[in-house]
């Protein structure tokens, strides 16, 4: 769905602030520990959103190694170039199935839960093998399933309860709608990348309290719209029912819950 790529108004903010630290970071510094070979070079960031990656890789990798960061959101880039001044990294709007880049432009491609979001996963994948030196790599995470993310299944449960008819699955159909790892193989050697890995990452998400998590999901994400959307007066209620279900589940806080998701690495 169209709606699911869409971040703006308060969402960025919020995303940043409350989810970031509590699930993306994590898989942010994974991703950049994967390419501490690299000592000099560029790097191309698909969907890097508010720039939690942007700021991992900027902590891992040598000053010679300079970070070309994108999103389609100009919303997302406008907190993430608030955020972050290097003169290593350069802010540009930019859709992951067009990229405006020459071909083998870049040594690696980084791409942290960003492709769930594309339409079109295999023109998506094809332009980042374009974009790729010869012996350059693509490595990219997507959320395994949602029962295996134990916030993100809470939120979702809880809020359906006040909508039986018409639940907001956004979590479930997007972010957390294609961890097939068999399929996402399959689509990267269409694009035309032969060696493709894979590996399941495990981590444990902290919040302050319930209702940390409950703002980040529910406000903090197209979740939100769809809320908004059933009934606009309704969000502060959502909000509060999530938070309920989060702190019955694993208390009223810090809290404490497992995220899932796979790893890919495929090499041009």
């Amino acid at each position: 769905m169209e709606a699911d790529r869409i971040f703006q108004g308060p969402i960025p903010a919020l995303y940043d602030q409350h989810l970031g630290p509590m699930i993306f970071a994590p898989y942010a510094s994974d991703l950049a520990s994967r390419l501490t070979g690299l000592r000099r070079g560029r790097v191309l960031e698909t969907a890097a959103g508010t720039g939690i990656v942007t700021r991992a890789l900027l902590s891992a990798l040598p000053d010679e190694v300079s970070i070309d960061a994108t999103d389609i959101n100009q919303a997302m880039l406008d907190r993430a170039s608030s955020l972050i001044s290097s003169p290593r990294v350069t802010w540009r709007p930019a859709d992951a199935q067009s990229l405006p880049f020459p071909d083998g432009a870049f040594d690696a491609v980084v791409c942290q839960f960003g492709a769930m979001f594309f339409p079109d996963k295999v023109r998506a994948f094809a332009e980042a093998h374009r974009v790729l030196k010869p012996g350059g790599r693509f490595l990219f995470n997507v959320w395994d399933r949602i029962e295996a993310n134990e916030f993100a299944d809470v939120v979702v449960a809880a809020v359906a309860r006040l909508f039986p008819d018409d639940p907001p699955l956004f979590l479930a159909r997007t972010p957390h709608g294609h961890h097939d790892v068999a399929a996402l193989e399959a689509q990267l050697r269409a694009a035309g990348f032969g060696s493709v890995t894979s590996e399941t990452v495990t981590r444990q998400s902290a919040a302050p309290d319930a209702m940390t998590v409950a703002i980040g999901y529910c406000q903090g994400t197209p979740m939100r719209k769809e809320i908004e959307d059933r009934a606009a007066d309704r969000l502060l209620e959502a909000t509060e029912a999530a938070a309920t279900a989060i702190a019955a589940r694993f208390g009223p806080g810090p809290v404490t819950g497992q995220i899932q998701a796979h790893v890919i690495t495929a090499e041009r």
